[in-house]
């Protein structure tokens, strides 16, 4: 429902490095508010949230960070389905600067390509065959009985993708799969070739 200026001022903050955009995906509260919490007061008393990317540093909701930082994937995949439908309204004239303040101007929906490429990341093997979702567990990245069975994590660390939560979340986590399948058209932002003429393609 956002216009144009609107939603180039939504994405200039969601598409920050400093903010919102990390290696893994879009986090639920600003990294901003690592260093600036947001306080509320109420009532003779001051209530505060920041950016918690993984657990929480209290034992409140069971020790659960409850969206205030970490990466989400139901948060994400409707992120990435909008751009994908904004991109259809827009076209390729409509560009975002991505990331924020590196001077790149790209489509909308190479964006939504980028932030699944962030979200894929959390899962298969870096260069080292370490997958990212279980950077705190050695077991699970090295036992050959281990290694190639994938936990779907509840939520992941915003900083690093580490796996947190319950480690059996398919029931949104696995939307992964979605995200998994090839899309036509989809051009990444490295290359950027030029769209292939849609009456040569099945």
């Amino acid at each position: 429902m956002l216009r144009g200026h609107r939603m180039k001022a939504l994405l200039k903050r969601m598409l920050d490095p400093e903010e919102f955009l990390s290696d893994y995906g879009v986090r639920s509260v600003s990294r901003y508010h690592l260093e600036h919490p947001y306080i509320y007061r109420a009532e003779g008393r001051s209530l505060s949230v920041d950016d918690e990317p993984s657990e929480s540093r209290s034992r409140l909701f069971g020790g659960n960070s409850n969206w205030r930082g970490p990466i989400w994937f139901p948060m994400n995949f409707l992120i990435i389905e909008s751009l994908h439908k904004f991109h259809h309204y827009y076209g390729d004239d409509f560009k975002i600067e991505y990331p924020t303040g590196s001077g790149t101007f790209v489509t909308i929906d190479q964006v939504a390509a980028e932030l699944t490429t962030r979200l894929v990341r959390i899962f298969l093997q870096n260069s080292e065959g370490a997958r990212q979702v279980n950077a705190l567990y050695p077991r699970f990245q090295e036992d050959e009985y281990f290694r190639d069975y994938v936990p779907f994590y509840e939520y992941f660390d915003g900083d690093t993708g580490r796996g947190a939560g319950a480690s059996h979340q398919t029931g949104w986590t696995g939307i992964i799969a979605k995200l998994l399948q090839p899309r036509r058209d989809y051009k990444l932002i490295e290359t950027v070739p030029e769209k292939q003429n849609r009456s040569t393609t099945k």
